[in-house]
Parts: structure tokens; C-alpha cells; sequence
């Protein structure tokens, strides 16, 4: 096997409400990602002040990495252009080194404000933000976005990548899906490789790699070397890790849920740092594992154990002893 590729880059999704900076924090330590990128700051018609920012990407105040050392971009996702632009040199001004702009949230609250993947109708107004950003940015920022296939269907996706290459940005994500088809499988990688056929500026897969093969799949479905990682990752907390293992010829391990357990002790701790009084740390804690059930039956056992559990405290005890029966 080759050597790492100096264009092989992977890249952690910015998924709103699942990878906040805890989870940032703890997936980069775990490994194998080059960068990583925010939830989306939502731009409407105010100025948002350096705890704003501070608040959704407090990566700005370390050199804009994680404590791993992981390079994290801020995702701006709206529809004003020059209050998008005003918030951008904000955002510059209080340390982000990167900008990412969203074309792909289907959220329906966010795309009745006209935010995200409703954009993608509007290919013309794409390329205004696009192009209004780069011009006020200074030149070092680097200006990037993200967007799936279109809304309703993809008959405007060449379009849109084109106004987002046209309007001065510097690399595309495309997630291989439509707002209608939200996270339903199939992704239709096929649409990447249209796209990055189409346009001369990098573009970078997303969509269903939830495995070692997945991403071997993609990557020749779409012809990107580039690959980003979104509730895959999440699922398997290893996943990255494994991907740079192969990429590097080094032998491929696969985790175990002791290991697992060590991480999601680990989460729990930094959740606390972070939102010791409330509910958060539960909260998200619960949903992880909802989701890591998926792949791991250990994980719906400890799901189990916790579920009608409200005390941190009470949630942090079942799962040091959980942990220690994962490692006798």
C-alpha cells in the first residue's frame, strides 16, 4: 500500500446538535482526522459578540484547534450576504482562520428562514454570498462551502457547485443527497464525480461511510480523494482512525468496546467540564449511545442501564462499573 497521500484528507462533518466542540474534542484525540468543522453559526440580522462565537466554536481562542490539534473551520450558514460578510471579519477578527459556508442543512426551521439547503433553488443567490464573502474577506481566509444535490432534485446541482466555484471559493463538500432524501440511504456518490467533473476547485465526498469498505467506495465512486466523515464516525468513534491506519499501509485494528467504554467515560467527564448543572451531559450522553447501538450490543446494554436516569452523578457511577466490567 502507498504512503498517505498529501491530498488525502479527512475531514469531520459539522453536524448540528451531534458534533459539538465535547464531541469534536473527543473523536480528534481518538484520531485519524486533518480537520474538523463547526456546527453552523446561524447568521440572521444580528452582530454576534466573541462569546457568540466563543460559545459554538471555542477552538478560535486555541489557534483554532481542537486540544488534539486538530484544524477546526467556523461554518456560517444564512442567507444575507453583507451581514454574512460583517459577521465573517467578526469572526476573523476574533481568531477563525477558515470560513465554511452551509448549502446543505435540511433542517426545516432552517430552511424556512432561508438557511441551508433551501439556498440550493437559487443558484444565483448562492453565488452572491459566495462571491459577496470572498471579496470583503482578506485573501489568507480561506473560503469554503458545503451542499448536497439540491432540494427537491438535483437538476440544479452543477449550477450550484459552479456559483460556489465561480463566487470565489477555494474547495467544495458535497454531500451526496437532496434536502427531500435527508439521511435515506442510497447517497448517490455518482453525483460527486458529476460534480467534480464539472468544477476545478478540490471537492470532497460525504455521505454513508459508516466503514473501512464504505470509504474505499466512495473514494472510487466519486473519484475524491477527500472524504468527510458524519454520523459514521459517530457511530464508530474508530472509524477515522482505522482509515488512517490503511492510508498509512500500517495494519487495520479494529476497537473493542472496552476501549469504547473508555472513550464514553472519557465524554461524560468532558460534557461535565463543560455543563456540570443541567441537563446536557445526560442528555447527550444518551443520545450517543442511541446511536452507537447501532453497531455495538454493549452499547444497548449500558443504554439500558441509564435510560430512566436523570443524576449525573448517579449516570457517572453506572459507568465507571460498566468500564470495569468491560476491562476484567
Amino acid at each position: 500500500m502507498t504512503n498517505l497521500k498529501e491530498n488525502t484528507r479527512l475531514i469531520l462533518a459539522p453536524m448540528q446538535g451531534l458534533v459539538d466542540d465535547v464531541m469534536r474534542d473527543l473523536l480528534t484525540r481518538i484520531g485519524g482526522f486533518d480537520e474538523c468543522v463547526s456546527e453552523f453559526v446561524r447568521i440572521a440580522h444580528t452582530v454576534h459578540s466573541r462569546a457568540t462565537w466563543l460559545k459554538y466554536v471555542p477552538e478560535i481562542a486555541h489557534a483554532n484547534r481542537t486540544p488534539a490539534g486538530t484544524p477546526c473551520t467556523v461554518q456560517l450558514l444564512g442567507s444575507d450576504a453583507e451581514n454574512m460578510a460583517v459577521n465573517a471579519l467578526e469572526a476573523v477578527r476574533f481568531g477563525a482562520d477558515k470560513i465554511d459556508l452551509n448549502f446543505g442543512c435540511p433542517a426545516p426551521t432552517v430552511n424556512k428562514h432561508k438557511g441551508g439547503a433551501v439556498l440550493l433553488k437559487e443558484p444565483d443567490l448562492i453565488y452572491h454570498i459566495v462571491h459577496t464573502l470572498r471579496q470583503r474577506l482578506p485573501q489568507h481566509i480561506p473560503l469554503t462551502a458545503k451542499m448536497r444535490l439540491g432540494y427537491e432534485d438535483k437538476s440544479l446541482a452543477l449550477e450550484c457547485a459552479s456559483a460556489i466555484e465561480n463566487g470565489g471559493a477555494c474547495a467544495l463538500t458535497v454531500h451526496a443527497r437532496t434536502k427531500v432524501e435527508g439521511y435515506e440511504p442510497p447517497a448517490h456518490w455518482e453525483w460527486v464525480r458529476k460534480i467534480r467533473d464539472a468544477v476545478s476547485i478540490p471537492v470532497t465526498a460525504n455521505g454513508d461511510v459508516f466503514s473501512l469498505q464504505d470509504y474505499l467506495d466512495i473514494k472510487t465512486v466519486s473519484g475524491c480523494d477527500s472524504v468527510m466523515l458524519g454520523r459514521g464516525a459517530v457511530i464508530r468513534p474508530d472509524l477515522a482512525r482505522q482509515i488512517k491506519q490503511y492510508e498509512n499501509g500500517e495494519t487495520v485494528k479494529d476497537t473493542d468496546f472496552a476501549e469504547v467504554s473508555s472513550w464514553i467515560v472519557q465524554f461524560f467527564d468532558l460534557c461535565l467540564a463543560k455543563e456540570a448543572n443541567n441537563k446536557y451531559p445526560v442528555a447527550r450522553l444518551k443520545q450517543w449511545l442511541g446511536m452507537m447501538k447501532k453497531e455495538f450490543e454493549q452499547a444497548q446494554v449500558l443504554f439500558d442501564r441509564i435510560r430512566a436516569v436523570k443524576e449525573a452523578d448517579e449516570v457517572k457511577q453506572i459507568l465507571l462499573s460498566f468500564e470495569q466490567e468491560m476491562h476484567s
